[in-house]
C-alpha cells in the first residue's frame, strides 16, 4: 500500500443546527476539526483520510479536540430535563449487595462482594465454615477515583500464595503483584507490561504469564503482534523471566497462553494468529527437559484441554465438529488421528466444564441453556433441572470439591447463585439479590424472524406485561454479531431502569456469533459480513412491522464489534432508527489492523491489504468511509474511552468528525469521551451509572420526550 501525506490544512467546519423547533435551547456548535490531505492508495484506488491526525493519542492537538468535543457533549446532556432523575433511579436500583459464588483455596473460602455502589468488587475470605469474614483484596483502595481495577487473581496449588493483576485506567496493560495469602504481605517486586494474560502457577515456585514487547511510541495505540509466554520464578527479577514460547521472527503468534493442569503434571500452550483457531502444545513437567509436543499444529480449529486423568487427556474441539465435542487421547501420542469421541457433537453448541469428578455439558438451544452431567466414563448421569429459561454460568470446581455452584439469570430476572449436589442432582438457592425490581411485572418473548436471504434468526424481546403494541414504545435494539460470541439472556440493572420506563429491549442472535456453532460464526465473517448487518436491519423491521415500535422510537446500540454493527447499519439505513448509540466501535475498516492487537481480528474481517476484492468489500461497509454529505443521520451519541487500547478511540474520533461535517438534518451528533477509561472492563460503578444516565437521557429526549415516560416508577420507589 502506498501512502501520500501532504500537510495542507483545510479550514475545519464550524456550524450550528437546531435539534428541532421545541429544543432551540440545545442548539449545537460543533468544534472546528481541521482536515489534512492524507491519501492512502489500495490497489490503484486512492482513499482520503482527512482526520488521520486524530489517531495521535499523544498529541496536545488531539487532547484539545477531545476537550472541546466533551464540552459540547456534556453541555447538551446537562440540559436534558430528566437526566438527573435517571441517574438517581440508576443509583437507587444499583444499590443492592452483590456476591459471587464461593471458591476454596487452601484453608480459606473466598468470594467477591460489592455492597451496592462500590466502584469495584472486594475479595473477601473466611477460614472454615464458621470463620470470620475478612477483606483479602480491596481494589477500591488501589486509586482515589476507582479507575484501577482487579483484572485477575490466581492462587498457587496450596493456596498459600496469590498473584493478582491490576488494570489502571481501563488499559489492557497489566501489573502483576504477588501476595503471601497467609500474612497478606506483598512478597516481591511488581511485574509490569503484562497484556492479554492469565496467571498459571507451577507448584509454589512460580507462574506462567504472557505479554508483548512494549511498543515504541504510544502504548495505547501502537501495534502489538508478537505475543510471548514467560515463566516467572519467585524471588528473581522480571528481567530474568524465562521465555517459554514465541518470540521468533519466522513465526509470529498474536495470542499465546499457557496453563498448568490441576495435577501440576503438564503445561499446555495455545498459540493463535487471530481470535479464532489455535495450535496446541503439551509439555510433561514431571520429566527433566521434556520436549514441547504438538497436539494440533494448525489453526483450523478451536481446541483446548479441559481435563486430564494421568496421561489421559480430555479435549474440547470444533475440529470436524462445528458445534464442539469432547475427545480423549493419551498424552504420549496426542495428535488428532488418535482422538476418540467422549461426548460427541450434537445439534446444539457445547460449552463444557468440570468439577467434583464430573463433566457438565452446557448446551445452548436457541440461546437458552441446558445442562447434562456425565461421569469420567462418558455415562450420562442426569439432565440437570434449571430454575427456568435463561443462562447458566459456573458448574466448575476442583475435583475434590463436594459442592458445586452455578448462576442463573435472564433478561428480566436478576442473577442468583445456586448450590448443586452432584451426587443427588438437587439444587437449592445459595444467594438471591434483594433488589427493588419486580421481575414478575416483565416478560421475555423469543421470536424468529426472516433475514434478507431467508435465514431464520432468533430474537428475545423483553418488556412490561400488558405493553400495548401501538408502534410508540421506546425501544433499544442491541446486537453484536461477531467473533463467535453468543448473546445469551442476562439481567442488567441499567436495562431494568429502561424497562421500568416502558422501554422495550430486543436482542437478536445475529450471524457472526456462536449461538449455532462455527457455521453460524463463519456466515458473518469476511466477505459474508453484510449478513450481520442484514440480520440487524431485519430485526428492526420486524419490531416496526409488529408494532413494538416505529422508526421514531427506535434506538440501535452495540459496543466494540457491535459498535461497527451500529455504524454500518446507521450509514446503510439512516431512515430506520431515530437514535444510534455506537460504543467503542471498530469504525475504520481499512486501518483497524494497524493498531494494537487489531491484526488478530482478521479472521472475522479480513484486511484491506489482503486483495482487491477484500479491500473493496471492506470499503463498501466501513462506517467511516460511508458517511455521505447532505444526508440526515439519526441522533447519534458515540461513546469511547481515552485509554481504550483494544479498539483505539481514533475510530470514534474520526467517525464523529465525519458525521458532524456531513450531517444535514437537525439530529445531534455527539461524542462522549470518558477520561481515564478503557474498553469497558473494570469501569467504576460511578462512571457506569453516569454513562447510562446520559445514554438513556439522550435516547428518550431525541425520541421527543420532555419528561420521563413513566414517572410513577420514580414515585413508587420514594414512598
Amino acid at each position: 500500500m502506498r501512502r501520500i501525506i501532504t500537510f495542507t490544512i483545510v479550514a475545519g467546519l464550524l456550524y450550528s443546527c437546531d435539534t428541532n423547533e421545541k429544543k432551540k435551547d440545545l442548539t449545537l456548535k460543533y468544534p472546528a476539526t481541521k482536515k489534512v490531505d492524507t491519501i492512502d492508495t489500495y490497489f490503484d484506488t486512492e482513499v482520503k483520510d482527512p482526520y488521520r491526525w486524530l489517531e495521535d493519542d499523544m498529541s496536545d492537538e488531539t487532547a484539545e479536540w477531545v476537550k472541546a468535543e466533551n464540552e459540547v457533549t456534556f453541555g447538551y446532556l446537562e440540559k436534558i430535563p430528566f437526566r438527573n432523575q435517571l441517574k438517581q433511579r440508576l443509583e437507587q436500583l444499583w444499590n443492592y449487595e452483590k456476591i459471587s459464588a464461593p471458591f476454596k483455596e487452601g484453608d480459606y473460602t473466598y468470594f467477591y462482594k460489592n455492597d451496592g455502589l462500590q466502584n469495584q468488587y472486594v475479595v473477601y475470605r473466611k477460614k472454615g465454615e464458621d470463620g470470620k469474614e475478612e477483606v483479602f483484596l480491596d481494589p477500591n483502595t488501589f486509586s482515589e477515583d476507582g479507575t484501577t481495577s482487579l483484572a485477575g487473581l490466581s492462587f498457587s496449588k496450596s493456596g498459600k500464595l496469590a498473584a493478582y493483576s491490576i488494570s489502571e485506567g481501563g488499559s489492557d496493560w497489566r501489573k502483576v503483584i504477588v501476595k503471601d495469602a497467609e500474612s497478606m504481605e506483598i512478597i516481591e517486586d511488581t511485574l509490569v507490561d503484562v497484556k492479554f494474560s492469565g496467571l498459571s502457577w507451577k507448584g509454589e515456585e512460580g507462574f506462567f504469564y504472557s505479554s508483548y514487547d512494549k511498543p515504541k511510541g504510544s502504548e495505547l495505540s501502537a501495534k502489538t503482534d508478537q505475543h510471548k509466554l514467560y515463566y516467572h520464578k519467585l524471588g528473581t527479577p522480571q528481567k530474568e523471566d524465562k521465555l517459554i514460547f514465541g518470540g521468533t521472527e519466522e513465526e509470529k503468534h498474536r495470542y499465546v497462553g499457557g496453563n498448568v493442569t490441576e495435577d501440576d503434571n503438564y503445561l499446555l500452550i495455545s498459540a493463535s494468529i487471530s481470535t479464532s483457531g489455535n495450535k496446541l502444545f503439551i509439555k510433561d513437567l514431571t520429566k527433566e527437559n521434556a520436549p514441547l509436543v504438538p497436539i494440533i499444529e494448525t489453526t483450523e480449529s478451536d481446541t483446548y484441554v479441559i481435563e486430564n486423568v494421568g496421561s489421559k487427556l480430555y479435549l474440547v474441539t470444533n475440529l470436524d465438529a462445528p458445534n464442539k465435542k469432547i475427545v480423549t487421547v493419551d498424552a504420549a501420542n496426542p495428535s488428532p488421528e488418535n482422538w476418540e469421541d467422549f461426548i460427541p457433537e450434537t445439534e446444539n453448541v457445547l460449552s463444557p466444564n468440570t468439577g467434583s469428578g464430573y463433566f457438565f455439558a452446557e448446551y445452548m438451544k436457541d440461546a437458552v441453556s441446558q445442562v447434562k452431567q456425565y461421569d469420567y466414563d462418558g455415562k450420562l448421569i442426569r439432565d440437570i433441572e434449571l430454575p427456568g429459561l435463561g443462562s447458566v454460568g459456573g458448574f466448575g470446581s476442583k475435583k475434590e470439591d463436594r459442592v458445586i455452584y452455578y448462576s442463573f439469570t435472564n433478561y428480566n430476572t436478576p442473577g442468583s447463585i445456586y448450590k448443586f449436589n452432584p451426587e443427588t442432582g438437587a439444587s437449592e438457592v445459595y444467594w438471591k439479590p434483594e433488589i427493588d425490581f419486580n421481575s414478575e411485572e416483565f416478560e421475555s418473548k423469543q421470536v424468529f424472524y426472516t433475514s434478507k436471504d431467508g435465514t431464520k434468526v432468533p430474537m428475545l424481546i423483553t418488556y412490561k406485561k400488558g405493553t400495548e403494541l401501538n408502534g410508540k414504545n421506546p425501544t433499544i435494539l442491541y446486537g453484536y454479531g461477531g467473533f463467535n460470541i453468543s448473546l445469551t439472556p442476562s439481567f442488567s440493572t441499567a436495562m431494568a431502569v429502561w424497562l421500568e420506563q416502558g422501554g422495550v429491549y430486543a436482542v437478536p442472535n445475529l450471524r457472526g456469533g456462536g449461538e449455532y456453532g462455527k457455521k453460524w460464526h463463519n456466515a458473518g465473517t469476511k466477505l459474508q459480513k453484510q449478513n450481520v448487518f442484514d440480520d440487524f436491519i431485519a430485526a428492526a423491521e420486524y419490531l416496526i412491522d409488529n408494532k413494538y415500535t416505529s422508526s421514531e422510537y427506535l434506538a440501535i446500540r452495540g459496543g466494540s464489534n457491535g459498535g461497527l454493527l451500529v455504524g454500518a447499519t446507521m450509514t446503510q439505513r439512516p431512515d430506520l432508527m431515530k437514535v444510534a448509540l455506537p460504543a467503542v466501535g471498530v469504525l475504520d475498516m481499512l486501518r483497524y489492523h494497524t493498531f494494537t492487537a487489531g491484526a488478530g481480528w482478521a479472521y472475522d474481517y479480513g484486511t484491506a491489504e489482503d486483495n482487491k476484492e477484500m479491500f473493496e468489500y471492506l470499503k463498501g461497509y466501513s462506517p467511516l468511509h460511508n458517511v455521505k454529505a447532505e444526508t440526515s443521520y439519526p441522533a447519534t451519541l458515540i461513546t469511547t474511552g481515552d485509554h481504550d487500547d483494544r479498539v483505539v478511540p481514533a475510530h470514534s474520533f474520526k467517525f464523529a468528525a465525519e458525521l458532524q461535517e456531513k450531517q444535514s438534518g437537525n439530529n445531534p451528533v455527539l461524542i462522549r469521551i470518558e477520561t481515564n477509561a478503557g474498553h469497558g472492563a473494570g469501569t467504576p460503578v460511578s462512571k457506569t451509572i453516569d454513562q447510562y444516565a446520559d445514554i438513556f437521557g439522550f435516547t428518550l429526549y431525541n425520541m421527543g420526550y420532555e419528561e420521563l415516560p413513566n414517572k410513577a416508577a420514580l414515585k413508587e420507589f420514594k414512598k
